[in-house]
């Protein structure tokens, strides 16, 4: 089995859930709504899930051996930890951008017009 897709469909940073994830395996089966959970030590996948009759959540799709979990977890937080340092470059970027085109819109309302 190999993980031949994974896309972070979204990113949160509010309560627990930090992200959700859809992976493709083997170019053959596609597995949505994948979640990055931060727990009480740390981040954790959730395979999906649905509540049956009783109100118990029971998964829809889950790894059978722990090798298989501990693949996929690897591989799902490795990404998300990707995206995660990719936005934050670009939040930096952007605020390393904003006091230098303050700074250029400063200088050009000191200059005087030429006549």
């Amino acid at each position: 089995m190999e993980i031949t897709d994974l896309k972070i469909r979204k990113m949160m940073t509010d309560g627990r859930l930090r992200a959700i994830v859809s992976i493709t395996l083997d170019q053959m089966l596609a597995v949505h709504d994948i979640k990055v959970v931060q727990g009480e030590s740390r981040l954790f996948v959730a395979m999906p899930s649905r509540k049956d009759e009783g109100g118990i959540f029971r998964d829809i799709v889950h790894p059978i051996s722990a090798q298989a979990r501990e693949y996929l977890e690897s591989q799902i937080l490795n990404a998300y930890q990707e995206q995660l340092a990719l936005i934050q470059a670009e939040a930096e970027m952007t605020e390393a951008e904003e006091p230098a085109a303050d700074a250029a819109a400063d200088a050009g309302s000191d200059a005087k017009p030429a006549f």
